[in-house]
């Protein structure tokens, strides 16, 4: 032994020595027990040598070709878990056709395959049909109706009301004012103001307020007022032959006509309640500035905090020092700019 302890002979010995302790590990332990990695070893190691030398390894054959088998199952068990089919769509492009198919509820899959494709996207029917069902979406007739606030924004967009109220001049004499806002926009227009609203005058108003009808890009269908008399036949008959229906509030429901009268109140609690009247030339130059203040400053709690007439592009934030006033009816108004660069 101590003659082959170096070259080849020693690494001769050295595995008589580990065929011998493993001869004694046999003999002690009756079933050993293998990691993951130790059978992956043993299986290809297998492989490498012939079937004669097999009878040195712990486990039977049959084992080691179980093994194998199994080594092989997982190599191919990685490339099965793909999904088949064509790739899923990414994530920014569900969210938009989920968005497409929500707010267009009579939408079907080829619409919204259009209007994709109008934006350079290019997606097949079926996979939005797939996309729409999986986040339970159905076809477009049963997709689902439209909910109140949908509705009434529909239908607000063909509607404008009218009424009349008055002020009271610093000498007692009592100016009757008429006023029509369109529901959708809140644009509120201020037709004139009389002391003596007979029944000429008002249709000469209507007239006036549908001679530019025309250059709307939604025509309006209905006129809502009140059953006051200065609502002549006339008066309505004007806005008939522009294809508008009028109609008439119930008997003192002022709630009928909530966006008159709640722009009335804010007329007065914003701008007449500070100021003395004097006249009815006074009264129409300080509407006529709360008027435009209104549409083109003043923020709106149904338009988002914008104005009627807001700019429809984003402004990027100023800074603090950057924005100037500008005092309208004497300080009693204040509006805020960009300071010029």
């Amino acid at each position: 032994l101590v003659q082959g302890s170096r070259g080849e002979a020693g690494r001769d010995l050295e595995i008589v020595v580990l065929r011998h302790q493993l001869n004694v590990l046999g003999r002690q332990v009756k079933q050993p027990r293998f990691r993951p990695s130790d059978r992956v070893f043993l299986a290809a190691a297998a492989r490498r040598l012939p079937r004669a030398r097999w009878e040195r390894f712990l486990v039977t054959p049959r084992t080691l070709l179980r093994w194998h088998r199994e080594l092989v199952r997982s190599k191919w068990a990685r490339y099965s878990r793909r999904r088949p089919g064509r790739p899923p769509l990414p994530a920014e492009l569900q969210v938009l056709i989920l968005r497409l198919a929500r707010e267009n509820p009579r939408w079907g899959y080829k619409r919204i395959q259009g209007e994709l494709q109008k934006l350079g996207i290019r997606v097949s029917a079926t996979a939005i049909r797939k996309l729409l069902a999986r986040r339970g979406l159905g076809p477009a007739p049963r997709r689902g109706g439209s909910t109140w606030r949908q509705f009434l924004a529909q239908q607000a967009t063909s509607m404008v009301a009218c009424d009349f109220f008055t002020v009271e001049t610093v000498w007692l004499k009592r100016i009757y004012v008429l006023v029509f806002i369109e529901f959708a926009t809140r644009r509120v227009h201020l037709a004139g103001c009389t002391s003596n609203p007979h029944g000429a005058w008002v249709v000469q108003q209507a007239r006036n307020f549908t001679f530019h009808l025309d250059e709307r890009e939604e025509p309006l269908r209905f006129l809502i007022h009140d059953r006051d008399a200065k609502f002549c036949g006339p008066f309505d008959d004007v806005f008939a032959a522009e294809g508008l229906q009028a109609v008439r509030t119930p008997v003192r429901a002022p709630r009928a006509n909530a966006f008159c009268e709640r722009w009335i109140r804010t007329v007065r609690t914003e701008c007449l309640d500070w100021l003395l009247i004097f006249s009815r030339r006074h009264l129409e130059r300080v509407l006529k500035i709360y008027v435009r203040h209104y549409n083109q400053q003043r923020p709106h709690r149904a338009l988002r905090l914008q104005p009627p007439e807001h700019e429809k592009f984003e402004r990027t934030p100023l800074p603090v020092d950057a924005a100037v006033v500008r005092d309208r009816l004497g300080g009693l108004l204040h509006e805020y700019y960009e300071a010029a660069a």
